[in-house]
């Protein structure tokens, strides 16, 4: 009987862990493939917005942020350079929306403190390819009500359970 109170805590416990993913952080789908590299940068700094080309992405792809001119890249080409505006406010997270063709995305451009101790003067012709990753292990999305409802829902859950497993019934104790 022990077995069976032990596999439900760890079932509960999971299925309230896995309830916590905001829905926000949930990664977003699309036709084609994007980046902004690297995703955390002070302002003034400079970064690589990435297309995959294919398919869905064949044509002119327009790149588009509150924190940096447009920038287009060229059908022939899969990725270009902005330089961040100088007044981006530090710790912010902006969004970077990629549109090519009829396709769409966002990826999300995280400003660092401070602020560059040099301006880059080379500019290979083709970036180091890289793996293409996500914001990895960031907290950039979460907020403090999103952290508590998680931590409740995790203490009620670890509660509970504790409680179905040292509960006698009339067996255990006879």
């Amino acid at each position: 009987m022990r077995a069976i109170g032990l596999a439900s805590a760890v079932l509960l416990g999971a299925g309230a862990l896995t309830s916590c993913v905001p829905a926000a952080d949930a990664a977003i789908q699309t036709d084609f493939g994007f980046s902004v590299m690297p995703s955390t940068v002070a302002a003034g700094g400079e970064v690589t917005l990435r297309v995959e080309r294919n398919e869905a992405c064949q044509g002119e792809a327009a790149v588009n942020s509150e924190v940096f001119d447009m920038v287009t890249i060229p059908p022939e080409e899969s990725w270009a350079t902005a330089v961040v505006d100088w007044d981006a406010k530090p710790g912010a997270v902006y969004d970077v929306e990629f549109e090519c063709d009829e396709s769409s995305g966002t990826a999300r451009l995280t400003i660092a403190g401070g602020r560059p101790t040099h301006h880059p003067t080379h500019h290979p012709r083709h970036p180091h390819k890289g793996v293409h990753a996500g914001e990895g292990g960031t907290l950039a999305g979460f907020d403090l009500k999103e952290i508590g409802l998680g931590a409740a829902l995790i203490a009620g859950s670890l509660g509970v359970a504790y409680h179905f497993s040292r509960r006698r019934t009339d067996e255990d104790a006879g």
